[in-house]
């Protein structure tokens, strides 16, 4: 009987544990369609079902921002900040939540520092996001070859683009964002998720080539 019951509580946590894995799968599957809200069916079910699951959620985040959940994505944020304390892309989202709820002043004032993140070139995105920067020192930085692969640099100039179109439209500037976020869709090296962001960022506002 106790084996039975210990089969039984085997099963039991691995159907539990598929039933995770699918509806974050479900909702992976909704955002990079472009259904924000259906994929925030899943990934708020998946977070109430398992709690444990909401630090590392950052994908999250980023739903709620498309969803204009901005004070929930910002609260996504920061307690990611609480398991990956060195990622200027999260620094940089929660800039962007707070901007969108309150305004670019807001958001300075409790910008996350970064101190660590050595990828090519999110320490000048870093630094443009605290004011302390300019588009033109991301590209730059982004631009560089130096001892790197094809491939890397596809990356760091889609990465450059993607957070120059970002910034840019927590701006206000919407022209200068399209621009920048139509190249980083172009350039997102195949099966990357923030090159695919840049691609869900274009569907969910409807920018296309003209």
């Amino acid at each position: 009987m106790k084996h039975l019951l210990f089969a039984l509580l085997v099963c039991c946590s691995a159907a539990s544990a598929q039933e995770d894995k699918s509806r974050y799968a479900k909702g992976e599957e909704h955002f990079f369609a472009g259904r924000i809200k259906e994929s925030l069916v899943e990934w708020d079910a998946q977070v109430k079902e398992d709690p444990s699951s909401l630090p590392g959620h950052w994908q999250r985040g980023l739903a709620l921002y498309y969803a204009e959940r901005y004070k929930d994505g910002r609260a996504q944020f920061e307690v990611h900040q609480k398991v990956n304390s060195e990622d200027v892309e999260n620094a940089a989202w929660h800039f962007l939540c707070v901007t969108k709820a309150e305004s670019v002043e807001a958001a300075r004032k409790v910008f996350i520092p970064i101190t660590h993140d050595t990828r090519v070139p999110m320490k000048q995105i870093h630094a443009l996001y605290a004011g302390k920067g300019t588009p033109e020192d991301v590209l730059k930085a982004a631009e560089s070859k130096e001892g790197i692969s094809e491939t890397a640099h596809q990356r760091q100039l889609c990465y450059a683009h993607l957070y120059l179109g970002l910034y840019h439209e927590a701006l206000g500037k919407t022209d200068k964002a399209k621009e920048h976020m139509l190249k980083a869709a172009d350039l997102a090296p195949a099966a990357n998720y923030m090159g695919k962001v840049a691609v869900v960022h274009c569907k969910v506002r409807g920018w296309k080539k003209g």
